[in-house]
Formats: structure tokens, C-alpha cells, sequence
């Protein structure tokens, strides 16, 4: 194979491993769109009947997740989207209970317009209510899971404030005790000289 015919036969195959990278990286049920060698990947995953969120590729720029069937997302499962540009997640009934607040915050960080057009579910109370809209005090189940941290915290803390007292009594006795002993030395040294 000379020179041209190798450059021409690379020139094919590149561009042709390029997409078939890209295609693995696919989730299988979107469809994605390459915007170009840096630009990313288009990923197309709304209205597919999805209840969770598909592994996603680092190099996505545009997400759309909407009219599918997602309640929450996993804390996490978004972090690796550093590229992302446009992301629509509006028309899935998402519960908006102590789980969603991961997506909320995430929402908050990459797209505050999708932020404003994702709508809650449930609980009642909430339903129909925009997620960035949503305060701490909605948010009901985290309530019920946040005495078991505190409790977690408190037990920790009392041990190691415990520790630390029981270690100072000890050094305050070790104290005392060699002053005695040190005391005592002299004194038997003044005697013996005397």
C-alpha cells in the first residue's frame, strides 16, 4: 500500500471509528446525534417510557428527558456532565419528596430554565408545584432522616469529648504524680547531704 492509498483508506476509517464510538457510548434506548469531533453528542431519550436515567456519556451537550416516566434521580448518576448545555427534563412525574433534592440542587448548578419547567407529582401537597420552587421545610421526608444523622453525630461527638476529658484527667494526674516523685527526690537528696 503506497502513501495515498493508505491516506485515503485512514481517511475512511477514522470518521467511521469515530461513529462507532460514539454509537457504543449511546444509551440504547436514545437516540444521539454527534454535534461535531468537540462539540459532544445530542441525546435524545424523551418520550421513551424511562423510569430511570440511562448511563450517560461524558460528552454530552444536549440532554432532553422529558415526557418519560422519572420520578427521581439518583445522587450522582448527572456529576460526569461537565459539557452540557441544554438539558430538558419537564413532563415526567417526578416525586418530590426527600429524594428529588439531588436534582434540584444539580438543576440550580447546569439549567435554571429547566429547573422551571420541571413540575412536581407528588405528595399532594406539592403537585403541580415547580421543583425550584420548592423550600426545605416541603421537602417532609427528609425530616424523618434527619434526628437519625443527628443522633449519629451526637453519640460520635459525646465519645470523643469523653475521650479527650479522660485523657486530660490522665496527663493532669501524670502531672501531679511527677511533682511528687520530683518532690521527693530532692527531698531524699537534701537528706542524704545532710
Amino acid at each position: 500500500m503506497n502513501k495515498t492509498e493508505f491516506i485515503t483508506v485512514a481517511g475512511f476509517a477514522i470518521p467511521l471509528l469515530f461513529h462507532v464510538t460514539q454509537t457504543e457510548v449511546c444509551p440504547p434506548s436514545c437516540s444521539c446525534k454527534s454535534l461535531g469531533e468537540t462539540k459532544g453528542l445530542h441525546i435524545d431519550c424523551s418520550s421513551r417510557k424511562l423510569t430511570t436515567v440511562p448511563a450517560l456519556p461524558r460528552n454530552t451537550r444536549r440532554l432532553y428527558l422529558q415526557n418519560n416516566s422519572l420520578t427521581s434521580v439518583p445522587p450522582g448518576a448527572l456529576d460526569s456532565l461537565h459539557s452540557l448545555e441544554e438539558v430538558k427534563m419537564f413532563d415526567n412525574p417526578w416525586a418530590c419528596d426527600c429524594h428529588i433534592l439531588y436534582l434540584k440542587l444539580w438543576l440550580e448548578d447546569v439549567s435554571a430554565p429547566s429547573l422551571a419547567s420541571v413540575r412536581c407529582a407528588t405528595p399532594a401537597p406539592v403537585r403541580m408545584k415547580p421543583l425550584g420552587q420548592l423550600t426545605g421545610n416541603e421537602l417532609g421526608g427528609c425530616k424523618r432522616l434527619l434526628p437519625i444523622k443527628c443522633l449519629e453525630f451526637f453519640w460520635r461527638d459525646i465519645i470523643l469529648i469523653a475521650g479527650a476529658i479522660i485523657t486530660l484527667i490522665l496527663v493532669a494526674w501524670a502531672l501531679k504524680f511527677s511533682k511528687k516523685l520530683v518532690y521527693q527526690i530532692n527531698l531524699s537528696q537534701y537528706d542524704s547531704r545532710g
